[in-house]
């Protein structure tokens, strides 16, 4: 009885250091259970994700051209307006009072051109004709005194006075005829005439232009962002009264890290959300980099085209962007995670080859979201194992792929 307990004793003991044995050399004879990646081929798209706002390609500062009282302002903050629509109505009263008075002006210079035109021009050929005629009667005169004269049955005296007639006829005709001359067009009358009403017509101009000012309209179709006015206010040209934001093709802007700018350029495609609809996606791209960086936030400004922005966005909204800086179709991909000795510029992937972690040197190309292209180093399926597992170079494994491990 005693000798049964022994034997079954020393079976129990054998069978136990054998499962120890088996446990323990077990991993060393065929290599530990190891989880791997396989290296698959797929579609890899690098992108820089960065969150911006909507903003028109430019805003429109509305103010006043003249200083004065605001009487009535129809339009009031986010409302839609279009082209000519009327925003604030100053006081026009000594507007309407300065147009009245240059009006009066200019009909007096009219008047005074249409007197020279069709008084005083008439009258002066009248007055020139008159005087041709005692020019011809003088001269009729002057020559009978001087035959009288020279046949001796003449006086003197007479002569002479037929001599002054003559040239007061004379000097009557020159008199007559500048009169005409300068209330002709082109003489000097009608020149300073038609100056003065000129003068008249730029005045009444001027002041028409500022009972216009008195009506702030719109320029263009757009949305009031802002509204710094109110009825009662005393502005002036130097005031910002609202702010227009034009309708029409809008813009996101963003600021991209500073580390990332060589990544981005002009015409990459994106993908856009608003942060009020994260799951509606509209498409941008990239149409402008600003070529200065600035210092305060290490980053450099970026705008985006939306070609087919959804009518939900508003100006200043909140954006988040996908913006695509690398592609490449059908190419290998691992995890970041399995690369090993990055930083160093020689990176490599401890692969399972025949049962063994073999050291494999690799080329990367395109990085991002976790995953890096490989352009050469490994074939489409190799088992890799990820850089964080304990294993050895060359130990022993047993590979067990990573269900995760997917394109």
């Amino acid at each position: 009885m005693k000798v049964s307990r022994r034997i079954a004793l020393f079976v129990g003991g054998a069978i136990a250091v054998a499962a120890i044995a088996g446990y323990v050399g077990m991993p060393l004879i065929v290599g530990s259970t190891v989880p791997v990646d396989a290296v698959v081929r797929t579609d890899f798209v690098r992108s820089i994700v960065a969150s911006g706002h909507v903003e028109a390609p430019f805003r429109i500062s509305i103010g006043a051209q003249i200083t004065g009282t605001v009487t009535q302002i129809p339009v009031i903050e986010g409302q839609t307006v279009k082209a000519g629509d009327t925003l604030i109505m100053l006081d026009d009263r000594e507007a309407k009072a300065a147009v009245v008075q240059a009006e009066g002006v200019r009909d007096q210079a009219v008047a005074r051109i249409r007197q020279l035109r069709e008084l005083t021009l008439p009258s002066a050929r009248e007055t020139l004709t008159q005087a041709k005629a005692t020019l011809v009667n003088a001269q009729q005169i002057h020559a009978r005194a001087l035959k009288l004269v020279e046949d001796g049955y003449g006086a003197r005296t007479t002569l002479d006075d037929a001599i002054r007639g003559l040239d007061i006829a004379r000097a009557q005709v020159r008199n007559a005829d500048l009169q005409v001359f300068t209330n002709s067009p082109g003489g000097s009358d009608v020149v300073m005439q038609q100056t003065q009403l000129d003068q008249a017509n730029a005045a009444l101009g001027s002041a028409r232009s500022r009972l216009a000012y008195t009506v702030i309209t719109t320029p263009t179709d757009g949305i009031l962002i802002s509204r710094n006015v109110e009825t009662g206010n005393v502005v002036g040209p130097s005031t910002v009264l609202m702010t227009l934001s034009p309708i029409g093709a809008s813009q996101i802007v963003l600021q991209i890290d500073e580390k990332n700018i060589g990544l981005v350029a002009l015409g990459q495609p994106a993908i856009a959300s608003a942060d009020a609809y994260p799951r509606q996606t509209f498409r941008a791209e990239v149409s402008f980099i600003n070529p200065a960086i600035d210092i305060q936030r290490a980053s450099v400004e970026v705008k985006l085209n939306m070609p087919d922005a959804p009518a939900y966005l508003r100006q200043d909204m909140t954006i988040s962007v996908d913006i695509e800086v690398g592609r490449r179709d059908a190419t290998l991909v691992v995890p970041m995670a399995a690369l090993r000795e990055f930083a160093t510029g020689k990176p490599w992937l401890l692969v399972a080859v025949d049962g063994r972690a073999r050291r494999q040197a690799v080329t990367v190309g395109l990085m991002g979201a976790g995953r890096a292209e490989i352009l050469s180093g490994v074939d489409e399926g190799a088992l890799i194992v990820p850089a964080t597992a304990a294993i050895a170079e060359g130990a022993r494994i047993r590979p067990k792929l990573n269900p995760k491990s997917t394109p």
